[in-house]
């Protein structure tokens, strides 16, 4: 199952064009390479420096920024299970940051879900970077799910204000190099959003697996791209035209670090089925709830 490669400087030049290559990538295997996306590589070079810097932190002082209920902080290796089938326990460590607000910030304040402030650890600059690099992709994913819209017969304006005040998560990861054997880096899963955005640093592990079998291929590295893949809330919205696909990470021959940048919808997004799509296979929600149900199951 071949992940195209698809040219991101056709956003501005041909987007039509490059919707229907976006479209056929997510009715096939799921995930797509992105080149040419504008995001700097010095932006991204510095994000991996500053994970660095956290992770090799004491353990009592990552855990005075612990996960908590909004899903931002650092998770520990051994306490997260992806796999919705109960398998091993994922062999990764991982800190998740969202749209930064301020503690007073009148959507904290009323409990909207998922609106909090960001867990920070005391590390001068890694803050300000990992807000730039937010932004950046934040950005980006607008411009993706235009695209999307575009391939759906839709107005490319369509979710702009689905995701205008997202509930993204940016994800740095770590994961130690290990036997395959002996446990998984991340187990088999789908992930749960509109779209993932994820740069490795190149070390090998994440497989997809093959549509219609039991089978697992490597996704390919090309140096400077994006590895882009459909989510289970995009797949529900599209009405299943859409198709997420399993994925996992093996233990890797050495330490493998990764950016994962969740594009979760707003909130408040009404997630139906698209004009267009036929009869909803599913109930309506919200991009709230539905995300609150998909974490609830990874953390028991």
């Amino acid at each position: 199952m071949e992940v195209p490669v698809l040219d991101g400087a056709k956003l501005t030049r041909d987007p039509q064009g490059l919707a229907a290559e976006l479209g056929a990538a997510a009715r096939g295997p799921g995930f797509f390479l992105l080149t040419e996306h504008g995001i700097p590589e010095a932006l991204i070079t510095a994000v991996f420096a500053e994970g660095d810097r956290f992770f090799d932190l004491p353990s009592a002082e990552k855990a005075r920024v612990a996960i908590d209920a909004t899903n931002r902080g650092w998770a520990a290796e051994g306490t997260e299970r992806l796999d919705p089938e109960g398998g091993a326990v994922d062999r990764k460590e991982a800190f998740n940051m969202g749209l930064d607000l301020a503690a007073d910030d009148p959507r904290v304040l009323a409990g909207e879900p998922f609106r909090a402030a960001n867990r920070w650890p005391k590390l001068p600059g890694f803050a300000p970077t990992l807000r730039r690099y937010f932004e950046a992709v934040q950005a980006l994913g607008v411009q993706v799910m235009r695209l999307v819209a575009r391939d759906l017969g839709l107005a490319p304006d369509h979710f702009d204000r689905d995701f205008d005040a997202p509930m993204a998560t940016l994800r740095l990861l770590r994961y130690p190099a290990g036997d395959p054997a002996a446990g998984i880096g991340a187990g088999a899963h789908t992930d749960y959003g509109a779209l993932t955005f994820l740069r490795t640093d190149g070390v090998p592990g994440l497989q997809l697996r093959v549509r219609g079998s039991d089978a697992w291929t490597d996704v390919p590295d090309v140096p400077g791209a994006y590895i882009v893949n459909i989510g289970d809330c995009l797949m529900r919205w599209s009405n299943d035209t859409y198709v997420s696909t399993p994925h996992r990470v093996l233990p890797p021959p050495r330490p493998r670090r990764s950016l994962a940048f969740f594009l979760d919808p707003n909130p408040d997004a009404v997630i139906s089925a698209l004009p267009g799509t036929g009869a909803p296979k599913y109930p309506e929600t919200t991009g709230a709830d539905y995300l609150r149900s998909r974490l609830e199951a990874t953390y028991g």
